[in-house]
C-alpha cells in the first residue's frame, strides 16, 4: 500500500517542492526581506532613504541584468544549470553582504545577489510549462510563488530574534543566515531539479492524452529571439513594468513609512509586514487556482486593481484599521510574477517560456530599478511617503486598464477545446 501511495505522487510534484525552496532563497530572502532587514541596515551604516533606495536599486539592476539575457540562457541551456548558477550566486552575494566592511561594498554585494536572484526566477518558472498542462499551471505557479512571501514570514521572524541577539547588527547575521540557506537550495537544485518530464520518462502533471500547446498563430518558430516580435509580449511587458514599479516601493518602504510616517513600532511594524507575508503565501495558490479557472486577463486586472487600492488606504493610514486594511490588501495581490509566468507559458509553450518570461521581466526589474531611487528621494522631498503611495496607485490603476483594453486571449487560451479550434 506505502509503495503503491508512492508511485502516485507524480515527480512533478518533487520538481515544484525544489523550486519553492529556491523561490524562499532567491525571492523571498534576497529581495522580500530587504524592508525588515533596511531599519538595522541604516541604523548601522548610518545612510539615509536615498542611500537606502540605492541598495535596493543594485538588487534590482543586478535582477534586470539577468532579464535581458537570463530567460534566453534557461531556453537554451536548461532551468536546472541557470537556476543552480543563479542559487549560487544569490546565496554568496547575501553572505558577502552579512560580511561586508562598508555601504560601497554593500551596494556590490546587493547587486550579486540580484543578478542571481534575478536568474533563478526566470529559470524556476520556466520549468511549470513542462511540467504542468495548461489545466495546472495555474495552480503550480501559484504554489511556487508562494515561496517568495513564505521568506518574508520567515524573515519577520528571524530579524526580531537576530536585533535583540546582535542589535544593529541584526542585519549581518540575517544576510549570512538567508545567503546560507540560498546555497542549500542550490545544491538539491542540481541534484533533484530535471528540465522535462521526458528526462524521468514522464508525461507533465495532468497530462490526459489532448494537445496542450500554444496557439497555432504563436508557433511560428523555436527561436527564442522570436518573442521580440510578438506585439503581445510587449503588452504583457508595459504591464509587468506597473506592477514591478509600485510593488517594490510598496515592499521596501514598508516598515519605514508604518515608523517614520504614521507612528507604529519597529516590532508591530515586522509582525504587520509578517502577516502580510502570511496573505501573500495563501494569495498566490488562490489566485493561480483561479487564473485556471476564470482566466489570465480577468486574474491581472483583478490584482492590479487591488494593488491601487491598498496604496491609497496606506497613503492615507494613519488609523488602525486603514494601515491594516492595506496589508491584507496588498498581501492578496502580490502574485502577479507568477500569472505572468503562466501566460507566457501559455501563449509560447515549454521551449520559449523561459525566454518570453525574460523579455516581460526585463520591464519589471527597470520597474523596480526605478521605483525605490524614486520612492526615497521623493519621501525625502515630501518629508513623508504618503506622495509616494499615490503615485505608485495611480500606477498600478494604469496597469489595469491596459490588462482590461489590449489584452484579449486570455481566457480563450485556457478554456479547453479552445486550442483546437484555433
Amino acid at each position: 500500500m506505502k509503495n503503491k501511495m508512492k508511485f502516485q505522487i507524480h515527480y512533478g510534484w518533487f520538481v515544484l517542492t525544489i523550486g519553492t525552496l529556491a523561490i524562499i532563497g532567491a525571492i523571498g530572502f534576497s529581495r522580500f526581506s530587504f524592508s525588515t532587514v533596511l531599519p538595522y541596515m541604516q541604523a548601522d551604516l548610518g545612510i539615509d532613504n536615498g542611500q537606502a533606495g540605492f541598495l535596493a536599486t543594485m538588487s534590482f539592476l543586478g535582477y534586470l541584468t539577468l532579464a535581458l539575457i537570463g530567460g534566453a540562457l534557461a531556453s537554451k541551456y536548461g532551468s536546472r544549470l541557470i537556476a543552480t548558477f543563479g542559487l549560487t550566486v544569490a546565496g554568496l552575494g547575501m553572505v558577502f553582504t552579512g560580511l561586508s566592511s562598508g555601504y560601497s561594498w554593500v551596494a556590490v554585494f546587493c547587486l550579486m545577489a540580484g543578478l542571481g536572484s534575478g536568474a533563478v526566477h526566470l529559470s524556476i518558472f520556466g520549468l511549470w510549462p513542462a511540467w504542468f498542462t495548461k489545466s495546472k499551471r495555474g495552480l503550480a505557479s501559484g504554489i511556487a510563488i508562494s515561496g517568495g512571501p513564505l521568506g518574508m514570514i520567515l524573515a519577520g521572524c528571524i530579524v526580531p530574534v537576530f536585533a535583540f541577539a546582535y542589535g544593529q547588527s541584526a542585519w549581518r547575521a540575517s544576510w549570512i543566515l538567508f545567503g546560507s540557506f540560498t546555497l542549500l537550495a542550490a545544491l538539491l537544485t542540481f541534484l533533484f531539479i530535471r528540465n522535462y518530464p521526458a528526462e524521468k520518462n514522464l508525461k507533465p502533471v495532468g497530462f490526459t492524452g489532448e494537445t496542450d500547446q500554444p496557439p497555432n498563430n504563436y508557433r511560428k518558430s523555436s527561436d527564442w529571439k522570436y518573442v521580440y516580435t510578438l506585439p503581445l509580449v510587449w503588452i504583457l511587458g508595459i504591464i509587468y513594468f506597473a506592477f514591478g514599479f509600485t510593488y517594490i516601493i510598496y515592499m521596501t518602504f514598508f516598515v519605514k513609512h508604518l515608523v517614520a510616517d504614521i507612528g507604529v513600532t519597529a516590532v508591530l511594524a515586522a509582525r504587520l509586514f509578517m502577516i502580510l507575508g502570511w496573505i501573500s503565501l495563501i494569495s498566490g495558490i488562490i489566485w493561480g487556482w483561479l487564473s485556471d479557472v476564470v482566466g489570465r486577463r480577468i486574474t491581472l486586472v483583478s490584482l492590479l486593481a487591488l494593488q491601487a487600492a491598498a496604496s491609497v488606504l496606506f497613503s492615507v493610514g494613519e488609523t488602525p484599521l486603514l494601515y491594516i486594511s492595506s496589508t491584507f490588501l496588498y498581501g492578496f495581490s502580490v502574485c502577479v510574477p507568477a500569472i505572468m509566468a503562466v501566460v507566457c507559458g501559455d501563449f509560447l509553450g515549454p521551449e520559449l517560456a523561459s525566454a518570453g518570461l525574460g523579455f516581460v521581466t526585463l520591464f519589471f526589474g527597470l520597474g523596480q530599478v526605478l521605483g525605490p531611487v524614486v520612492g526615497g528621494f521623493m519621501a525625502d522631498a515630501f518629508g513623508s511617503f504618503a506622495p509616494v503611495f499615490i503615485m505608485t496607485a495611480a500606477i498600478a490603476l494604469v496597469g489595469a486598464v491596459i490588462s482590461l483594453l489590449f489584452v484579449k486571449n486570455f481566457d480563450q487560451v485556457n478554456k479547453p477545446g479552445k486550442l483546437e479550434q484555433q
